[in-house]
């Protein structure tokens, strides 16, 4: 048996995970000391999305998984340095073989009911997210699981059909009480930092401090209201005011419009933004008019617009962060793009005068809504009349992603420390593919990846992904933004991780 934590991987990916964006921001917000830390207190940190649920195991937005990660814990998570940390479990190996991980709880942790934390619990949140339990996998990736069993009230063994060096990242699913899955979204029970305490739909979340919280001396805040702010005007309003003192989201316009007020704070994020192109619907199922539109997108000017200069310009959907498995495709379509390419390849398609074309954006996003004003511009300069239809987030989240009922979208799609997270979701029949996205050759090479034992071989098989993904401008990627957060003066210990979390854990008010 041999110790997980030090894995190469895991030293791999810390290592690449907090690697800089453009632009040089400044990627610790910690305070200089802790010793400013005060107890209590209670923080409105502004968000711009309603949630999709309460059930950890079946959550697919990333605006409530970063809220949730207060409430939910797994056996392992990531911290801010992007290493794997134990949480519900003390410690973990991995057998020779590859197929066996054997979990070691961590004594004494409690649910927030104030039951503690046992084996059943474990096998139970794992054989529900599987899909051992009923057939249906709630969380895709632990499919690979074909037993969980119980070797004594303090350890688990989890056994997998095949080698999967990515698998660990996965064990970050939730805890959650035996049997309590169906209640999970009226009565959310785990053993983060924070507790539920209540949900208002169109409002937002309140969580309170958990007392019995098995790492001594956090949280320090005794309560967090996570508030729906439908507008950036609103947001700024509010941050003058006070009535909201975090807000994790802003553009470059806001940023200094409201540094002089408060602490900015930035760090690459991991979020990749894109124009999502439906490649089932005319004429965006036409290769030449996808790869003509990617050509009239001059991403240097769309960065420079919306962020600053201080996002990452990408072509692929890959974190460059992760750079053993990022394959720079910059190149393919030029940063400043190519309009009178464009315009040919639309000619040759045959939309010689181009046609009409609706970018769908979630409009409680003043980042994406400024970037399609911007790339809506760019394409009518070739001949495409595209329009912006700005709709309420429960509208995009069941239109455009659940019923792909859309033609283009402007959103970010969120990585985590898998290399292959951001790749598997375009694979034909996988359930995220919403852009439907449909290449036998991709799905073949995706195939392969799946046979490999080593990450070194996966990388060079990811990195043909990307290439068969951009070549065949399955979407017009832009850029991974630099997450800029305004903070109220009198608080301290926010902290950026190199996944999509809000943890409120380390923030506290200074003396």
């Amino acid at each position: 048996m041999k110790k997980v934590f030090t894995t190469f991987l895991v030293t791999l990916l810390a290592m690449t995970a907090l690697c800089g964006c453009a632009g040089g921001t400044e990627a610790s917000s910690e305070d200089k000391t802790s010793k400013n830390a005060t107890y209590g207190g209670t923080v409105v940190v502004g968000i711009q999305q309603d949630i999709d649920g309460l059930d950890p195991h079946k959550v697919t937005a990333a605006g409530t998984k970063e809220i949730l990660f207060n409430i939910f814990e797994g056996l392992v998570k990531c911290d801010e340095n992007g290493d794997l940390t134990g949480a519900v479990a003390e410690n973990y190996t991995l057998s020779d073989d590859g197929l066996t991980y054997t979990f070691n709880l961590r004594p004494g942790v409690k649910f927030h009911n104030g039951n503690t934390v046992t084996a059943e619990d474990v096998k139970y949140s794992l054989e529900r997210a599987s899909g051992l339990l009923d057939g249906t996998p709630l969380v895709s990736t632990l499919s690979a699981i074909t037993a969980v069993d119980i070797v004594d009230e303090k350890t688990v063994r989890v056994s997998v059909g095949s080698v999967n060096p990515e698998l660990i990242y996965s064990f970050t699913t939730a805890i959650i009480p035996n049997g309590s899955g169906e209640d999970s979204n009226a009565d959310p029970i785990g053993t983060g930092p924070f507790r539920f305490v209540s949900y208002t739909p169109q409002e937002g979340i309140v969580v309170q401090k958990n007392e019995d919280y098995y790492i001594k001396g956090v949280p320090y805040l005794d309560e967090v209201d996570f508030k729906i702010v439908t507008s950036a005007e609103t947001a700024l309003m509010e941050l003058r005011s006070g009535t909201i003192q975090i807000y994790p989201y802003l553009t470059d316009s806001e940023a200094t419009e409201i540094q002089s007020e408060m602490q900015v704070l930035a760090a690459p994020s991991a979020v990749v933004q894109a124009l999502f192109i439906n490649n089932d619907v005319e004429p965006l199922n036409d290769p030449k008019v996808r790869q003509a539109i990617c050509y009239a997108i001059n991403r240097e000017e769309v960065s420079g617009f919306v962020a600053g200069g201080d996002a990452t310009i990408i072509s692929s959907a890959m974190l460059p962060t992760l750079s053993s498995y990022y394959e720079d495709l910059n190149g393919t379509y030029g940063l400043t793009g190519d309009q009178e390419k464009a315009k040919q390849l639309l000619a040759e398609a045959g939309y010689p005068d181009g046609f009409d074309l609706t970018i769908t954006i979630p409009s409680n996003y003043e980042f994406h809504m400024e970037t399609g004003e911007v790339v809506a511009e760019q394409l009518k300069a070739v001949g495409i009349n595209a329009k912006i239809d700005a709709v309420e987030w429960n509208t995009w989240l069941s239109d455009v992603y659940t019923d792909r009922k859309y033609e283009t979208t402007i959103c970010g799609i969120t990585g985590d420390m898998t290399p292959g997270y951001l790749l598997n979701r375009f694979v034909s029949d996988s359930p995220k593919n919403f852009i439907n996205f449909n290449s036998p050759e991709y799905d073949s090479v995706y195939a392969n990846v799946l046979e490999c034992k080593s990450m070194g071989e996966r990388g060079i098989l990811y990195k043909e992904l990307q290439k068969i993904l951009v070549d065949n401008a399955g979407t017009a990627f832009l850029q991974v933004p630099a997450l800029k957060v305004a903070l109220a003066n009198n608080l301290g210990g926010y902290k950026f991780y190199p996944v999509y979390v809000q943890d409120m854990s380390s923030v506290y008010y200074t003396k």
